[in-house]
This record gives C-alpha cells, sequence and structure tokens, in this order.
C-alpha cells in the first residue's frame, strides 16, 4: 500500500514532499491537499504521467485535467493571451477556488489529452500545494477521486479510491474547510471559460459552480460573466 504521511508532523511532512518531489521526477502520482478538495498530481510536461492519471481515475483523453501553478505570473507564460477581465479574477481569487479556462500558449510542449487548444489554470491555497508546486512547476491536478464518485476530501477518501495507483498521499487534513459548505453547491473550485472573451468573440462562461459564487464573480467582472452552463466535472 502507498504510504500516508500526515503533514501536520513535521518530520513526516519532510519526508512526504522530498518523496512526492522524486515521485513527480519519475512521472508517478501523488495525491495532495488543495484548498478545495484533494487532488491527484502529475508532471504536466509528461504524456506518459498524464495518462497515468488520466487511467488512475477512468477517465478518457476527451477529460484533459486542469494544471495548477504555483503563482499569479505563471498565468501569463502558459496563456497564450490574458484579458484584463481575467487579471482582475485572479488578482481577486488567487490564490483560492477559480479555475479559468483559457487558451493554451502555442510555445507549450505537453500534451494533457484533447484540450481543443485550451488550459484550465488554477493556483491554489494551501500551503502545501503551494510549497510543492513551487519546486516542481505546474502541475496537471485532477480531483482525487474515481470518475463519477464524489472528490475526496480527506487523503484516505483518496486512499479508499485509488489506492496503489498513487505513490504519495500527502496528509493536510479535511479539505475546502475554508469556504462555506452550501447545500447543493460543489466543493470544488468554480470554473469559468474565458475562451471567447480571449479571442474577442464572447464575454466569460461559468462552466461549473464551485466555492467562488457567480454573484461573487459578478462583483470584479460585471456582466461579462454570461449566464452558467451545464456542470462541468473537471477541476480540484
Amino acid at each position: 500500500m502507498a504510504p500516508i504521511y500526515d503533514c501536520s508532523v513535521d518530520s513526516e511532512l519532510l519526508t512526504g514532499m522530498r518523496l512526492a518531489r522524486a515521485a513527480i521526477g519519475r512521472g508517478e502520482l501523488v495525491v495532495i491537499p488543495t484548498d478545495t478538495v484533494y487532488g491527484v498530481a502529475a508532471d504536466a510536461f509528461s504524456p506518459a504521467a498524464v495518462q497515468r492519471l488520466l487511467d488512475a481515475k477512468g477517465r478518457g483523453r476527451q477529460s484533459p485535467p486542469p494544471v495548477l501553478v504555483p503563482g499569479i505570473p505563471t498565468l501569463a507564460a502558459l496563456a497564450e493571451r490574458v484579458p484584463d477581465e481575467v487579471d482582475a479574477l485572479v488578482q481577486a481569487f488567487w490564490p483560492g477556488g477559480l479555475t479559468i479556462v483559457l487558451p493554451a500558449s502555442p510555445s507549450l510542449v505537453w500534451d494533457l489529452g484533447e484540450t481543443k487548444g485550451t488550459v484550465a489554470l488554477r493556483m491554489p491555497k494551501d500551503t502545501i500545494a503551494l510549497e510543492l508546486l513551487s519546486e516542481t512547476g505546474p502541475l496537471a491536478v485532477s480531483s482525487a477521486n474515481l470518475t463519477g464518485r464524489p472528490a475526496a476530501r480527506t487523503a484516505a477518501e483518496a486512499e479508499a479510491m485509488l489506492g496503489d495507483a498513487i505513490s504519495v498521499y500527502l496528509d493536510g487534513g479535511e479539505a475546502g474547510s475554508a469556504y462555506e459548505r452550501i447545500e447543493g453547491k460543489d466543493s470544488s473550485s468554480t470554473i469559468v471559460d474565458a475562451t471567447a472573451l480571449a479571442a474577442g468573440v464572447g464575454g466569460l462562461r461559468m462552466l461549473r459552480h464551485g466555492v467562488i459564487s457567480a454573484e461573487q464573480l459578478r462583483e470584479v467582472v460585471g456582466d461579462v460573466l454570461d449566464e452558467p452552463a451545464a456542470a462541468a466535472d473537471a477541476a480540484p
């Protein structure tokens, strides 16, 4: 069985982080806490690692994982264009529970699946996740669960579903505790599609209701946010 490291214990945190970095470097999978739910992480620039992530979750290439980043400056490096409204959103909600879909930079050498030239990006608000990201760079991270089952809010829940498909589990306590739980609202990140806005042919489209509400988004961007579309299951 893959080890679970209790990151509230200094010695386990140091060991767990060291082994997690090494696992990512070998193209293996690591489960990490985020501020919303637990995520299963892989090297975003290793096609084999990304495929291993999709296989572990039972997903196809038509459901590419989002990418977690260590800081706001990384957004401009990974996206082809960042509209002013998106910049305002990340200034307001990053680090935090907002995932933004943008056209990917054409210079990127990666294969996340059938992305249609886009990438879903988020900077999480979790010290363990951010520390790992600062050392590994951007990671492909999808919610730590089997497809069709609820996203894990603890490392133990993730381990029960993913088992030995994961090399290292980092236990940071219950995920999502920083956000108010609202009946019927997804505990994962809110997903906003900004591809039409970046292309100059539309506004922002809400793909999934999550921990950041449409009302909160409209306080920043106003009517640029269109009516929400059908919910998606993509990001942690």
